[in-house]
C-alpha cells in the first residue's frame, strides 16, 4: 500500500474516519493508490430509512461521495487535498438496511482536475446507485495535531 498523503497515512495508522463518514459506517476494505481505486464498506442504518424501510437516496449519495473522494485522496501527496466540484448520483434500485459496498475510481486526472466514478452495491452484489463526480486537487497544509479524527479516511473538504 503506497501513497504519501494524509488519507493513506490515516489508513496505515488505523485512524478513525471523520464524524460524517463514521455516521455512514465507513470502512476501507481495499485501496490501490497507484490505480486510483478504492473499495469501502458502509452500513445502511434503520435511521437512514423512508417509511418503506429503504435507505434514502440522500444517504446513498453521501456514501457515493465518501467513495469517489477517497479514491482520489488515496493518490495524493502529503500537502494535497481535494475540493469536490460536483456529484451526480443515479439511483438504480431501492437499498435495504444493511451492509453496502462502494467501489470508486479515478477515471481521469489532468493536472489538478479529476473525473471520478463510483458504484454502490448491496450485500448481494446488486447495484443500488452510481455516481460521477469532478474534483480539484488543492494544496493545503496538514491540520494541526488533534484534528486526526476529522481528517482520517473518508475526509473531504467540500
Amino acid at each position: 500500500m503506497e501513497g504519501t498523503g494524509m488519507f493513506m497515512d490515516a489508513v496505515r495508522r488505523g485512524l478513525p474516519a471523520p464524524p460524517a463518514a463514521r455516521t455512514l459506517g465507513f470502512e476501507v476494505l481495499d485501496v490501490d493508490p497507484d490505480e486510483g481505486r478504492i473499495e469501502v464498506g458502509f452500513q445502511g442504518s434503520e435511521t437512514f430509512t423512508n417509511p418503506f424501510g429503504e435507505v434514502l437516496g440522500g444517504f446513498l449519495a453521501a456514501m457515493l461521495y465518501d467513495t469517489v473522494g477517497p479514491a482520489l485522496l488515496a493518490t495524493l501527496a502529503a500537502d494535497e487535498f481535494i475540493e469536490t466540484q460536483d456529484l451526480r448520483a443515479r439511483f438504480v434500485r431501492p437499498a435495504s438496511v444493511g451492509a453496502l459496498v462502494g467501489r470508486g475510481r479515478v477515471v481521469h486526472r489532468d493536472g489538478d482536475h479529476a473525473a471520478l466514478e463510483g458504484v454502490l452495491s448491496d450485500a448481494d452484489g446488486n447495484v443500488v446507485a452510481t455516481a460521477e463526480a469532478t474534483a480539484r486537487v488543492v494544496h493545503r497544509p496538514l491540520p494541526s495535531t488533534g484534528a486526526a479524527t476529522r481528517t482520517g479516511p473518508g475526509a473531504d473538504d467540500a
